[in-house]
């Protein structure tokens, strides 16, 4: 029984998945890459961390701990000097990078290729000043379309009274023209009830 055996067990015993998580940890340091299959590449991503993390600690102790882990005093102190240089200095975990390529033939087994992250860490740019522009930027045009507004409706009130007045102006036109031909019909009404009465008169 498995008791207190943590992790995959990638088709092997416990003896066996072991070595073989220590040999695909060497050959990454040592190479910077391998091509793996996806569950293996998982299973030794926290092992390359942990080294990384002591090699960043840098003490005797921590020497020691990766010696035990890798085998290879070589190796390690390769990997301590690397760390002291400055790799992985700004970068705070997330040493390793998967990627995946396809199922293999024969067995359809997921492969892919891991390999360390040596670039440095591109620090993301803030938006909130941005936004903050944005809002500032639309401020001011909120104000002019404001502005514009009150304008465009003093146009629109000028232009209707304007219209007013001409209307006023053609009515009170039009009523002039009314009186002033009721006065002229009343004038010929006089005139024809005088020509009638001087007709009476004669005869």
């Amino acid at each position: 029984m498995r008791h207190n055996y943590k992790g995959r067990k990638l088709g092997t015993d416990f003896s066996h998945t072991k070595a073989m998580k220590k040999s695909l940890v060497n050959a990454l340091f040592l190479n910077d890459r391998i091509k793996t299959v996806e569950s293996r590449a998982k299973e030794i991503r926290p092992n390359v961390d942990k080294i990384i993390t002591w090699a960043k600690r840098g003490d005797l102790h921590s020497r020691r701990l990766a010696i035990a882990a890798l085998g290879d005093k070589d190796l390690v102190r390769e990997i301590f000097e690397k760390v002291e240089q400055g790799m992985f200095a700004d970068r705070q975990g997330g040493y390793t990078r998967i990627m995946k390529l396809g199922n293999r033939k024969g067995d359809n087994a997921p492969m892919v290729i891991m390999e360390l992250v040596t670039e440095p860490v591109k620090k993301k740019e803030e938006p909130k000043p941005a936004a903050k522009k944005a809002t500032k930027k639309a401020a001011p045009k909120k104000v002019e379309a404001a502005e514009e507004a009150p304008k465009e409706e003093t146009a629109e009130a000028k232009a209707e009274e304007k219209v007013e007045a001409k209307v006023e102006e053609a009515a009170v036109e039009a009523a002039e023209k009314a009186e002033e031909a009721a006065a002229e019909n009343a004038e010929a009404a006089k005139a024809e009830t005088a020509d009638a009465k001087e007709e009476e008169a004669a005869k």
